[in-house]
């Protein structure tokens, strides 16, 4: 089969588009055809050396979608011929993928692979974000940075649908048009303003409850003034970089609290799992929730799919097909 390997650490360039072995299923394992795969900033980390993962020559990729082709052992969740979508478990980018049986959820009726690619992974990441790691509640005020990419875009309307007030930073008017599409009460280019200060001034000075952070270095600091009194910083990813150190006494100005979340630790069992993508994917189905696909690559300009995504000039989500 084809995949994309890397067999050392670095930029793009790193990741091969070649030829490996065909994975076999063993105990508790399926071979998912892969139809589409998402593009994450995990990926990204993933391809530096960043986070932890299998051993070297390692295929990139943890979200995608696509039929069973195989099963190994001992397997009940799925059978072969099931439309399946599955986030957090290795080498999606790939025309065969070896995946724990347990992870896979069935794609219901009118969620296609590009779908199920699209919104699984941040699908999942927002729903824990917003219903558990603070859970929103009625005319709570929310910063989302990132306004007008695949996880903000998602996470503003599950916000707005919790009844909360949404801030959402982006770097365009172009991508302000999205924000605003997808519910954001009040959306900042934070290329012309600061959002920090902008924040403040809209809420008489008292700050927000809750600022979602997936940007980092850039955006820690102020995404720390922006609270108001036990208020909640909620970092769950650094696609800017990781933010700089900082005394815990910083939280003490506000009885704030910080926290580093991830999707592993809020899909830890097969009834978290089914709860959480149920949720997502029936709302997507439905159409309640509205995905943007912002681009699809050939599975051999995965380099090129990364470039953009780490350009921040990307929307939405991208997409790669083998």
């Amino acid at each position: 089969m084809k995949a994309v390997q890397i067999t050392e650490f670095g930029g793009p360039e790193v990741m091969k588009y070649k030829d490996v072995a065909d994975p076999i299923p063993g105990e508790g394992e399926a071979v998912v055809e892969i139809q589409a795969a998402g593009v994450n900033f995990t990926d990204v980390y993933s391809r530096q050396g960043v986070n932890p993962g299998p051993p070297l020559p390692r295929i990139i990729g943890v979200e995608g979608a696509g039929v069973v082709k195989a099963i190994g052992p001992g397997v009940t969740e799925v059978k072969v011929g099931d439309d399946v979508t599955y986030c957090t478990a290795p080498g999606t980018y790939a025309e065969l993928a070896l995946v724990p049986a347990w992870r896979l959820m069935k794609r219901p009726a009118g969620v296609d692979a590009k779908a199920g690619a699209a919104a699984i992974l941040q699908g999942m990441t927002a729903h824990y974000l917003c219903h558990s790691t603070y859970a929103v509640q009625k005319g709570d005020r929310v910063i989302i940075h990132a306004g007008a990419g695949g996880m903000g875009l998602l996470l503003t309307q599950m916000v707005k649908r919790l009844g909360g007030y949404v801030f959402a930073t982006v770097s365009t008017e172009e991508k302000a048009e999205l924000s605003k599409g997808a519910g954001a009460d009040h959306v900042i280019l934070y290329t012309q303003q600061d959002f920090a200060e902008e924040v403040k001034k809209a809420t008489n000075g008292e700050g927000v409850q809750v600022v979602y952070d997936g940007v980092g270095k850039t955006t820690f600091s102020q995404s720390i003034s922006s609270l108001g009194r036990r208020g909640h910083m909620v970092l769950y990813g650094a696609a800017s970089g990781a933010p700089e150190p900082m005394s815990p006494s910083i939280l003490g100005a506000g009885s704030l609290s910080l926290t580093r979340p991830g999707l592993g630790d809020y899909t830890v069992n097969r009834a978290e799992l089914e709860q959480r993508a149920g949720d997502v994917l029936g709302w997507v189905s439905s159409g309640e929730l509205k995905l943007r696909i912002g681009g699809e690559f050939p599975l051999s300009e995965a380099p090129e799919a990364h470039r953009q995504l780490e350009s921040r000039a990307s929307t939405g989500k991208l997409l790669l097909i083998p």
